[in-house]
């Protein structure tokens, strides 16, 4: 039997809150009902009974998120009860991993219409108090769940448990990428991302939410001087930065997946078509480089050549871990990566971001009269993903 053809139809985001900035104060569960109930809006001949599940990847889970916060979300937005919902966690690739899910299940047949998309409020991250009996502890040891490793297993070597950043700086570090290199790539970014924003071109994804109009962490007024400024956040004498880091962030997004006769029941045009995904391993402390063989798969399993893409979709967690792929993957024509500025600009709300990556790319490559793309990110404890997309001209 043919297998069905895989479309994101529509696609809607929040705006990306910086760290404790103008999406602190909501929690992640309503952050994502605020996206379905918009995404509903935007397809009003949409009837939301015939939904098959909506899947979201969210990377913390230990806090307001706890408990499916798919399904927390979709009765916010109130969804049909009858609609199922499911969380995935595959870190920095979540909301890829639910688009992944959600086109495995429309190309097999099993289901017609399903939301995926990923949130997360790293704001709202909660402190954790290890458990270790049935007592309360009468001397708690607290730990952060924002961000990377946290009661880690002894067991790991302790090279895989550096934090990410410093993974990230010792492989550029071996690759001879230079921090000046960085701090370009990082001012490139915040460049791209205020011009993006001033030709408008967001306006048909971001919906403004608790009176946040644009992605927060965008620094207009940056230059290289300034970021050659900032003192190592990760070692000494270090070349990550908090300026080519991206950010801590808030957001969410959403998108509504279906195949051709779907999209011609909605009576729209649709985004893009998803052609093929992979997920890829290697040690924990060069997930940098991780993305270099999901890259290199989803191109051959989709039939497609390096030079066969018109738009490159990198989820820029630091600007050594794109540049590392870049350097390792020289065919790649540079000015074709993040043409309207990635995570280090946009923001990074760690169980959103794939998911962002990938719709930017449809939505780039429509603006562009169509193409191949390829949206990808690197991922904690060694792994990355890539998505391979197409628009028709």
């Amino acid at each position: 039997m043919k297998q069905r053809e895989v479309i994101i139809a529509e696609a809607v985001r929040t705006p990306f809150g910086r760290y404790f900035g103008g999406l602190s104060k909501v929690r992640p569960d309503d952050l994502l009902g605020f996206t379905l109930s918009s995404l509903a809006k935007k397809l009003p001949s949409f009837d939301l009974n015939f939904l098959d599940d909506v899947i979201i990847g969210d990377s913390n889970g230990a806090g307001e998120d706890n408990r499916n916060v798919a399904r927390m979300g979709l009765l916010l937005a109130d969804f049909p009860k009858s609609i199922p919902g499911v969380t995935v966690n595959r870190l920095c690739g979540s909301g890829a991993e639910a688009i992944i899910q959600a086109s495995r299940a429309i190309r097999s047949g099993d289901y017609n219409f399903i939301v995926a998309g990923g949130v997360e409020s790293m704001s709202r991250s909660p402190w954790i108090v290890e458990r270790t009996s049935k007592d309360q502890p009468t001397d708690p040891k607290f730990h952060q769940s924002t961000v990377g490793w946290r009661m880690t297993n002894p067991l790991f070597p302790s090279q895989w448990t550096q934090s990410l950043g410093r993974c990230a700086e010792e492989v550029a570090e071996r690759l001879n990428i230079s921090r000046q290199a960085q701090d370009e790539w990082a001012l490139r970014s915040h460049q791209l991302a205020e011009a993006a924003w001033s030709k408008k071109i967001h306006m048909d994804f971001v919906v403004p939410f608790n009176q946040i109009q644009k992605d927060e962490s965008i620094r207009a007024d940056t230059s290289l001087k300034k970021l050659l400024e900032l003192p190592s956040a990760f070692s000494k004498d270090g070349a990550g930065t908090a300026g080519n880091s991206s950010p801590l962030n808030d957001g969410s997004v959403t998108m509504l997946i279906t195949d051709r006769l779907g999209l011609e029941k909605l009576e729209i045009e649709g985004i893009g078509k998803i052609i093929g995904s992979q997920v890829t391993a290697t040690t924990p402390n060069e997930f940098s480089l991780a993305p270099i063989s999901a890259i290199h798969k989803v191109l051959a399993s989709s039939g497609k050549r390096i030079s066969d893409v018109k738009v490159w979709e990198i989820n820029e967690a630091f600007a050594s871990m794109v540049l590392s792929v870049l350097h390792e993957i020289p065919e790649i024509d540079q000015s074709k990566v993040n043409v309207n500025g990635g995570a280090i600009a946009i923001g990074h709300p760690v169980g959103a971001s794939a998911a962002r990556v990938v719709v930017d790319c449809a939505k780039e490559l429509k603006r562009q009269g169509g193409g191949i793309g390829i949206a990808a990110a690197c991922i904690g404890v060694g792994l990355g993903v890539a998505v391979a997309i197409e628009v028709e001209g």
